[in-house]
């Protein structure tokens, strides 16, 4: 499809290939097996694929943070529905590296030590933009490398879940200060907040909206993860990751990792009953 764009190249417009680097794209497929191993390009395209979405994620992540900080909900909650929608894309995605079974991948896994996708920086920017951040993360860059600056500049910035809090706290919500060392007073404090916003939703339906655009983004993200852990032990069994990690014991240790956990918990004590959370 052109979506309208002029497929000649003419004085008053581009070509369909040069406004898509279609050449340039096409030509980024540089196997490393010899002799060249038929599913290698697969491997590599699925691979690629996953970056370009990362990269739209992050630009729709940033612009949500944006218009959360600007009391946009409606629109922050449009931007989200997209990001729901691309991860679903990324799930799907992974029946289509399925179609290579291990010995396909085993031809080539070899030649790709010691990479591993453990050093996609995208990824992890996507994670510390969410709120789940680990310095230790940067470790895997050289210091004075492009991907090394980036995550550092997204470990120092506020994240989703702390633009989300500061929102509620602009709409009256009475929160913790974002300074204040969490314990176990404010974790209930923040419960009981949050449960307002659910238990009261025709008087806050935008925050409630919002709120579950974000656990759905949330739980999305999590069947990718499992998704993707199956797949690995489908291909790799208990094998160590290319990059010398752990492997699927790795990647399985990183599915119950939420980027909005008190979302999660106050359904526990979601009640009819006003101030449903019972703890004190």
């Amino acid at each position: 499809m052109s979506f309208g764009l002029p497929l000649n190249k003419n004085k008053e417009g581009i070509t369909y290939g040069g406004y898509l680097k279609i050449n340039q794209l096409i030509n980024l497929q540089q196997l490393q097996s010899d002799p060249p191993q038929h599913d290698e390009t697969l491997f590599i395209i699925i691979h690629q694929v996953y970056e370009l979405w990362f990269k739209q994620l992050l630009h729709e992540l940033d612009a949500i943070v944006t218009k959360l900080n600007q009391d946009e909900v409606l629109g922050a909650i449009r931007l989200l529905r997209r990001c729901i929608e691309i991860q679903r894309v990324l799930v799907n995605q992974v029946a289509v590296l399925e179609t290579m079974t291990p010995m396909d991948f085993l031809t080539f896994r070899d030649h790709l030590m010691p990479a591993s996708g453990f050093q996609s920086s995208q990824f992890r920017e996507v994670e510390f933009v969410c709120g789940v951040k680990s310095e230790s993360f940067l470790h895997n860059f050289a210091v004075d490398s492009p991907e090394y600056a980036r995550l550092q500049q997204r470990f120092d910035s506020p994240s989703i879940k702390e633009a989300f809090y500061a929102l509620l706290q602009r709409r009256g919500f009475n929160l913790p200060t974002a300074s204040k060392p969490p314990d176990r007073a404010s974790h209930h404090q923040v419960l009981g907040e949050l449960i307002r916003i659910y238990q009261e939703a025709e008087k806050h339906y935008d925050l409630f909206m919002l709120s579950e655009s974000l656990i759905e983004f949330d739980e999305t993200f999590i069947i990718w993860r499992l998704r993707h852990v199956k797949m690995a032990e489908r291909m790799i069994g208990s094998k160590t990751g290319t990059g010398g990690s752990d492997g699927v014991a790795y990647l399985q240790s990183t599915t119950e990792q939420k980027f909005f956990p008190d979302l999660w918990e106050l359904r526990t004590y979601l009640s009819n009953a006003t101030g449903g959370c019972p703890v004190k």
